[in-house]
């Protein structure tokens, strides 16, 4: 085969316009990739073959550089009530606050992966996936999910105006209260993660930290929910 025509058709392939983008792809020099255009006589079968070689393992090497790529991490929190005083958001986001805040949400919209949630001490206590939808939309409604894990002993204390009496002549019983992630949270990191690897990651760290996260469901392992589908099917 003439180089000419392959390179043409590779070009054509890979939606190329330039040799540069070819031989980038190719994991080839452009000096390199033009000695093939010059070339009169066909390639050889070596030739192809180190050139599939090549090319293959630039593939392998880009998808590795891409599978994980730290978005923000320890980000401290700074909750505040969405519109409607309904739910938490993690940190003002809007126009006139901090740039960096606002960019980041951005950032996060566009972007899905893995996440995980720290308390003040920079613990983990929750690490989750957002799959379906973005960083953003699922990290802030884990933050917001009543969960039953999350347990403590408190004491509840009046709110509204009214005069202060001592433990000692007004007793308040500690009862056992539910509380939010937005409750325990105070810091998050947060992952783009190419999507085929997501569910392991998260199971990977859920089931590596299971006593210490919050987390309830105990994930599995892709290859571990698939062949118990498919004993499930031969039923």
């Amino acid at each position: 085969m003439k180089a000419d025509t392959l390179i043409r058709e590779l070009k054509r392939k890979f939606n190329l316009s330039t040799d540069r983008a070819l031989a980038a792809k190719l994991g080839m020099t452009e000096i390199a990739l033009g000695n093939w255009k010059r070339k009169i006589r066909p390639l050889t079968p070596r030739q192809i073959a180190n050139a599939i070689e090549k090319s293959a393992s630039v593939a392998v090497l880009k998808s590795q550089r891409s599978l994980i790529r730290p978005v923000v991490e320890f980000f401290p929190l700074d909750a505040v009530e969405s519109t409607g005083g309904v739910r938490y958001e993690l940190f003002p986001a809007k126009a006139g606050d901090s740039l960096q805040q606002v960019q980041l949400r951005e950032a996060l919209h566009g972007a899905r992966g893995i996440y995980v949630f720290y308390d003040s001490r920079g613990r983990a206590i929750y690490a989750g996936k957002a799959k379906q939808q973005s960083l953003w939309q699922e990290m802030k409604n884990v933050f917001n999910r009543d969960r039953k894990t999350q347990t403590v002993y408190r004491v509840k204390h009046p709110t509204r105006a009214q005069a202060f009496r001592p433990a000692f002549e007004k007793s308040r019983q500690p009862r056992e209260t539910r509380l939010r992630l937005s409750d325990l949270a105070a810091y998050v990191s947060a992952f783009e993660v190419d999507v085929a690897v997501i569910n392991d990651l998260e199971a990977l760290l859920v089931r590596g930290f299971a006593n210490d996260l919050l987390n309830v469901r105990m994930e599995r392992f892709a290859g571990h929910a698939g062949r118990r589908a498919t004993k499930t099917r031969k039923r």
